[in-house]
């Protein structure tokens, strides 16, 4: 549909806090040339939640021009307010994006029926694949398989992110809804791929993304055991991701290996020096960085 391995890219930011749109170019064509095949745009992963709109808007733009002839570029435009979503998706789809991320409304956390509502709002404004977010951990409420179902038959809703290791709940997400199922943690890769997903919406693609590529591969060729294996052997660089709250890990782990996306803005904060020394060390485990001397 809109690719097999999906990267929710950082946002870079600049020393003063400004948006670094180079630093964002250089890193969306990096992404594509090693493994990815599109972007998630202003996700959780992107500090959606402290960008300005025009900030998004430019974020979206630059990715279509910068990789949007090879690769797909997803807009996360859901917010927690319907005439806001709505606005968001309306004008990225005007730019050229390829599909959406809509993350279930959070603080609000409405009804079901308000959920249903809500992406009946923001479909009616594009043709455009629509990708349902289903993040209870950051949310508040989780889409039920029932809700998903309702929300399958909205045309333009094909997939769903699923973001919790609920494995009986990722089966009857491929079973009895039709959506395509995406993996929400790169822990779940595999295992979603095993009940019928197509692929993942991943963090760790940043910094291992041939080698995730070549995973899913793996398995959608039938050598179970050696995507298996792959995703064994990744283990030390999702522990890198976990240090602390994403992204701060990620933009961490991102800075030590050479791409300069700076740090996080508040509320969230830089690694601390002890937790870069972790992610140092589980990065030198994952064979991302060798192993210091000293």
């Amino acid at each position: 549909m809109l690719g097999d391995v999906l990267t929710a890219i950082v946002t870079p930011f600049k020393e003063n806090g400004a948006v670094d749109y180079v630093a964002f170019r250089t890193l969306a064509r990096y992404l594509v040339e090693h493994g990815s095949d599109g972007i998630v745009v202003t996700g959780s992963t992107g500090e959606s939640a402290t960008l300005s709109d025009r900030e998004r808007l430019l974020l979206y733009a630059a990715a279509v021009d910068e990789i949007g002839e090879r690769a797909t570029v997803i807009a996360a435009t859901g917010t927690y307010d319907t005439r806001h979503s709505v606005a968001l998706t309306e004008q990225a789809d005007n730019l050229g994006v390829d599909g959406f991320l809509i993350v279930t409304p959070y603080y609000s956390r409405p009804p079901a029926r308000g959920i249903l509502e809500h992406f009946k709002h923001i479909t009616a404004v594009t043709d455009k694949p629509v990708l349902a977010y289903n993040i209870p951990a950051r949310t508040g409420i989780k889409l039920e398989v029932e809700t998903l179902s309702d929300l399958a038959r909205i045309p333009n809703v094909q997939g769903v992110k699923q973001a919790f290791d609920d494995l009986d709940d990722a089966r009857r997400i491929v079973e009895e809804t039709g959506l395509h199922l995406y993996a929400g943690d790169d822990h779940l890769l595999v295992p979603f791929l095993e009940v019928g997903g197509v692929g993942g919406i991943c963090v760790h693609s940043h910094l291992v993304g041939p080698v995730v590529k070549d995973m899913v591969r793996r398995f959608k060729e039938g050598d179970f055991p050696g995507a298996r294996e792959i995703s064994e052997s990744l283990e030390p660089v999702l522990d890198a991701i976990k240090v602390v709250q994403n992204p701060i890990s990620t933009k961490a782990a991102l800075n030590l290996v050479g791409h300069d996306v700076g740090a996080p803005r508040l509320p969230l904060v830089p690694a601390s020096p002890s937790e870069i020394a972790q992610i140092r060390a589980a990065l030198e485990r994952g064979g991302v960085l060798e192993r210091s001397r000293t």
